[in-house]
């Protein structure tokens, strides 16, 4: 996970900040941006988590195929 998540943690970074800002400029509440930077900061967690799991799962079944020919 960690290594999925390192490779994409500047681009990722700076997408959060860039819709936190947004957020706060458009709605002036410090609160709601709050809440985005929260929401976003756990879906970037949660998606690198799910994406290594994939990754595993497919490379798993790769591994079986190969060895079943």
């Amino acid at each position: 996970m960690l290594e999925r998540y390192r490779r994409t943690f500047f681009v990722t970074q700076a997408a959060i900040v860039a819709v936190t800002l947004a957020v706060f400029v458009q709605s002036h509440r410090l609160a709601a941006a709050a809440a985005f930077f929260a929401t976003m900061q756990i879906g970037a967690i949660t998606g690198a988590l799910w994406a290594a799991r994939l990754k595993r799962k497919i490379e798993r079944s790769q591994q079986g195929f190969l060895v079943s020919r």
